[in-house]
């Protein structure tokens, strides 16, 4: 190989097969979608703890995703090699939340669109999931529901605590029931007529009830 077939090679050729301003555009327009992901994931957080890292992975994710889409279009060979490198990559972070998962694919779609230069679909399609997002994320229901968990002392106690507790609330529906010696404890998912929550102490004052607790919950956690 002499001094002159080096130049030749197809890695110097590689250099200049994206160019610069295709790269400036891009990387900038990424960022700026990646951006408005991490604000629309802000916006319709509904977990229970908020983490401003993942939020800052959805930009970095969309940006490390164009580039390599990038890399990957200009060279046939390049992107063979890619998919054998990212196919031994194996990621452990549990997603606790559906929707982070929708937010992971959103910003992965933006870098893959973005790099295969349909700039309209990746601006106007994440305008338009964005607004969805928005609108339907954090819709709350018009009826609240709680859990109701009641500890009796026998099953005569819990039929007049279940009894009394279904008509101070609009609905009331056994999600489990665990019965031990001396004990039974049952949790209910009720449906309040309004927001007073008086009919609790109540409870707690009826003969045979140890305790009553009302929790609020989202209706994911108990099947």
């Amino acid at each position: 190989m002499t001094f002159q077939d080096i130049f030749k090679s197809s890695f110097l050729e590689n250099v200049s097969s994206v160019s610069i301003p295709d790269m400036l555009i891009t990387l900038v327009l990424s960022f700026a979608l990646g951006l408005f992901i991490f604000l629309i994931y802000k916006r319709t957080f509904a977990g229970v703890m908020y983490s401003s890292s993942f939020g800052v992975t959805l930009l970095a994710l969309t940006m490390i995703t164009t580039v390599v889409m990038l890399a990957v279009t200009s060279n046939v060979v390049l992107s063979l090699g890619m998919v054998g490198a990212l196919s031994i990559v194996r990621f452990r972070t549990a997603i606790k939340e559906p929707m982070d998962i929708a937010f992971l694919f959103w910003a992965i779609a933006v870098g893959i669109i973005l790099a295969a230069g349909m700039l309209p679909l990746a601006i106007v399609g994440s305008l338009v999931i964005g607004l969805i997002l928005v609108l339907f994320a954090n819709r709350k229901p018009h009826v609240r529901p709680y859990i109701a968990v009641l500890q009796c002392a026998d099953q005569e106690a819990e039929k007049q605590a279940t009894g009394y507790l279904q008509t101070q609330v609009q609905r009331c529906t056994v999600k489990s029931k665990t019965v031990q010696p001396g004990q039974v404890e049952v949790n209910l998912e009720v449906r309040l007529k309004d927001g007073n929550t008086d009919f609790v102490n109540a409870l707690g004052d009826l003969p045979g009830v140890r305790s009553a607790v009302l929790v609020s919950y989202n209706g994911d956690y108990l099947g």
